[in-house]
């Protein structure tokens, strides 16, 4: 089963990149955050004629957003609300073979990593520990795939400097602490850092900013692939050519931010 997720930053300003993936990597799955669109606004015909049937939409408009696009049936669909907000950050389905995804969009948390100056900041770290809380609830036999833009780049390398992103969100130690209680909150395996160890450096998102994004390589790894330990085989069966960031998309006109992040499972 290949998955496939992509921050998009809007799914019908960029429904030309998403058609031209879907054709060239054809992903069983592909979980998008930040579609930008109320479901009624979907390009869901775009999707069947690539060959995607199934769909499950939690949008918004004009902000967040989260969708999973399968070729494969969808069962038991789920849109969970964190924080007491509705803000479309997740959305769940059922796939074959008992395996259960879950499509996150964690907040961003704006510029100021100090909760008490900065609500954003603080809506992020409750978000995290709100996951922290729910899956700590989930059984040791739970089959489940969670993906997403977590903004959060959790180790050393995930950045283009540790040092001098220490101070900045998306890698502050109160972040990366949060997120690292998600983990064990479920035992979930990193799958990026278990198949391409450090100090490789791995980035999946490359800012708007810069006249050059290759040539000065200033990325962070904030999209991720999780897999329950009921999967841990099926996700390290394939080996490192099973996981891939497709950088080359951040390349495309008029892109996405994000880079896709594909990961094969052995099933």
């Amino acid at each position: 089963m290949k998955i496939t997720t992509w921050n998009i930053n809007s799914v019908r300003l960029r429904i030309d990149q998403v058609t031209r993936f879907l054709k060239k990597e054809a992903p069983d799955v592909l979980c998008l955050q930040e579609i930008k669109c109320i479901e009624d606004s979907f390009p869901s015909k775009a999707f069947h004629q690539a060959g995607y049937e199934h769909l499950a939409i939690s949008g918004q408009a004009g902000y967040h957003g989260v969708a999973i696009a399968s070729r494969l049936p969808l069962k038991k669909i789920e849109k969970r609300s964190f924080c007491e907000k509705s803000d479309s950050r997740h959305i769940a389905a059922s796939l074959p073979g008992g395996v259960r995804i879950h499509n996150f969009y964690v907040p961003a948390g704006g510029d100021e990593p100090d909760p008490v100056k900065n609500d954003k900041f603080a809506h992020k770290l409750d978000f995290l520990d709100e996951m922290t809380a729910w899956f700590s609830e989930f059984g040791p036999r739970s089959k489940s795939v969670l993906v997403g833009d977590l903004n959060v780049a959790p180790a050393e390398h995930d950045v283009w400097s540790h040092k001098q992103l220490l101070k900045v969100v998306s890698h502050t130690p109160v972040e990366v602490e949060k997120l690292s209680q998600v983990i064990d909150s479920h035992d979930w395996l990193d799958v990026a850092r278990e198949l391409v160890p450090e100090p490789e450096k791995l980035f999946s998102w490359w800012s708007y900013r810069a006249r050059d994004w290759r040539a000065s390589n200033r990325g962070r790894r904030l999209d991720h692939i999780w897999v329950s330990p009921a999967l841990k085989k099926a996700a390290l069966n394939g080996g490192r050519k099973a996981y891939r960031i497709h950088d080359d998309v951040r390349g495309w006109e008029r892109p996405s931010d994000h880079a896709p992040v594909t990961l094969k499972l052995s099933l």
